[in-house]
């Protein structure tokens, strides 16, 4: 599903990522992990096509990096649900309207977007907050929130960016256990993180970066 064969980039001369080769297979869960300035952002940037490589290949899904038009980004990052540490939620819209936007951006008709909505609330727990604005939530609802926004168009792939890098450890286990469930049910999920005690909870395959080269920790 999500292939980088002997993937290269560089910014300004400075050599960020080195032969990368790696694979996430359908419905798979893995860990990234590296220090800061390793090249995990840019790792991840590369998967959602805002990136792509100066050298190798990415393959997503049926789309590559060496042959793909720039009018079917769009199309290809449909399939990709991305979670961010600071939530990005629009502050002056109600959570109805916050995940309203994602499926009015694609034309989904109104009667699916209502349901769509109602779905993916119940799944992460806050059916309740559909007229509540994001300044009246906890960090973690607002998670909870933004993993809702991620799955809303049912993608093949969630990546999320050190989804709990603002929250206090419990919470940050109940984000682990949402993203295990969403798992569970067949999508891949891809957490890059700097909280090694969610290594420690869970079994999935762990990747480092390092030094621009990836490495497997955990198979």
């Amino acid at each position: 599903m999500l292939e980088f064969s002997d993937v290269g980039f560089s910014y300004d001369g400075e050599e960020i990522l080195r032969s990368i080769s790696f694979q996430i297979k359908s419905g798979e869960f893995v860990f990234l992990i590296g220090k800061s300035g390793s090249g995990k952002s840019t790792l991840l940037q590369m998967i959602y096509f805002n990136l792509l490589p100066n050298s190798g290949e990415m393959i997503f899904d049926s789309y590559s990096t060496t042959s793909i038009k720039p009018s079917l980004f769009p199309l290809c990052r449909r399939k990709i649900g991305i979670i961010f540490q600071d939530f990005k939620l629009i502050e002056d819209r109600t959570i109805y309207e916050n995940l309203a936007f994602v499926l009015e951006t694609v034309n989904t008709p109104t009667k699916k977007i209502k349901k769509q909505i109602n779905h993916v609330l119940s799944e992460v727990g806050l059916s309740h907050k559909t007229q509540s604005f994001p300044r009246e939530l906890s960090g973690g609802e607002k998670q909870r929130i933004a993993i809702a926004r991620a799955i809303i168009n049912e993608p093949l792939l969630v990546v999320a960016d050190e989804p709990t890098g603002n929250l206090d450890p419990e919470t940050s286990l109940e984000i682990l256990e949402l993203l295990k469930r969403i798992n569970n049910r067949g999508t891949a999920v891809l957490v890059a993180t700097h909280n090694y005690d969610l290594l420690n909870k869970s079994t999935a395959r762990v990747v480092k970066l390092e030094n621009g080269l990836l490495k497997e920790v955990r198979p």
